[in-house]
């Protein structure tokens, strides 16, 4: 089944649709951020004064972080029953969009927004929820995934829900002017790794792995001249609309699954070292290639011939590297510069999330092997 009900408004200004395009019945709404920079940077002030022309009663919750928190979903959604709000209007990236897709889940409901994330309960409908791009990476803006962290019981999670689309989502490439150059790599490192986990998900589908391919062929182009210029409105577009392509389900039409093996391996060096998520994929995925080498060997190849012009192995692995080099994303652990690094620590925290790989499975003896290659010297 194809589906996607999001409603796309991209390029510049696009915010002034915000108040036409705004259903009318909806009149009470929580306002959700993250630390504050969107008052510095004037998108505050932009967006609320849209909410306000739409007629709009708001009520604010901020301090959203990096790595999202359970604890702050459900300070939200207190915020929402205790005033009956109908809708979020999120503006962030995907930490913020992400907890508003949680809290937009499980407000309506008598529940605990961790069971989003624990598979017991899943939502037969959620709040409204009108996001406003401010860092392109996850593609949240026009996906139903959502990952929250939950630092007491030591677990990150994810759910999805074909409920927490949002309805309208709001793209300004000027928005994302003001993210660092470090968080714009990283960023241009995750829309790659969400190429890429569609790419070696279980079916195929060769028009989709050509979607795969030219995504990351535009991440390319575009990535090592926008880190030289992080104003460049057309560089900043471009990436935008990569990274929102990269996970909106494009690339994996006529695929069974994504395989995320990567991405849960990822997520547990953010929770326990709060490594940006992008820094982990970066990490994370030539030890994986490297793994799989000697499992989907064909697969690799592949991969290597659509996106680097070549099939051997060693060079697709390189090339890879190179790709998020270029990006300046770190490759090695030893860039991670953590300074409590505990092997068996994290190869227990993988057990205890059963981190595998769905399409191409992950097993605990496999998790030794990972770390080796991951502290590879570098070439």
């Amino acid at each position: 089944m194809i589906y996607n009900p999001t409603k796309l408004f991209f390029g510049k200004d696009v915010i002034e649709k915000f108040s036409g395009n705004f259903p009318k019945h909806i009149r009470r709404v929580l306002l959700l951020f993250g630390q504050g920079s969107i008052k510095a940077n004037g998108i505050y002030d932009a967006v609320t004064g849209q909410m306000h022309n739409a007629g709009l009663e708001w009520f604010e919750y901020h301090g959203i972080q990096s790595n999202p928190l359970i604890e702050h979903v459900r300070e939200a959604v207190d915020i929402v029953k205790k005033n009956d709000l109908q809708a979020i209007v999120a503006v962030g990236g995907g930490s913020v969009i992400d907890s508003a897709k949680a809290i937009a889940a499980s407000a309506p409901f008598d529940v605990d927004s961790w069971s989003l994330f624990t598979g017991t309960f899943k939502p037969s409908s959620a709040l409204p929820i009108f996001a406003v791009l401010t860092l392109s990476a996850t593609g949240t803006e026009m996906n139903s995934f959502a990952v929250v962290q939950n630092q007491e019981a030591g677990l990150k999670g994810s759910f999805a829900s074909p409920f927490v689309y949002p309805m309208m989502s709001f793209l300004d490439p000027t928005y994302t002017f003001s993210v660092p150059r470090n968080y714009t790599g990283f960023g241009l490192t995750d829309l790659c790794a969400h190429a890429m986990e569609a790419f070696f998900g279980n079916g195929d589908s060769p028009l989709s792995d050509r979607f795969v391919a030219s995504i990351i062929h535009e991440a390319n182009v575009v990535g090592h001249a926008l880190l030289g210029d992080l104003h460049n409105y057309n560089l900043r577009a471009r990436m935008m609309y990569a990274a929102t392509m990269a996970l909106n389900n494009l690339t994996t039409y006529g695929k069974v699954s994504g395989d995320w093996g990567v991405h849960g391996i990822g997520h547990e060096l953010s929770l326990l070292y709060d490594v940006p998520h992008g820094a982990s994929l970066s990490v994370v995925y030539p030890a994986w290639l490297r793994l799989m080498s000697v499992r989907i060997p064909l697969r690799i190849s592949r991969w290597g011939v659509l996106v680097f012009g070549t099939g051997v192995h060693r060079d697709v692995i390189r090339k890879t590297e190179q790709m998020f080099q270029q990006f300046e994303s770190p490759v090695r652990l030893q860039e991670l510069q953590i300074s409590q690094w505990n092997p068996q620590l994290f190869i227990k925290q993988l057990d205890k999330n059963k981190v595998s790989g769905y399409a191409n499975e992950l097993r605990h003896e496999d998790y030794e092997k990972l770390i080796e290659y991951m502290n590879l010297p570098l070439e």
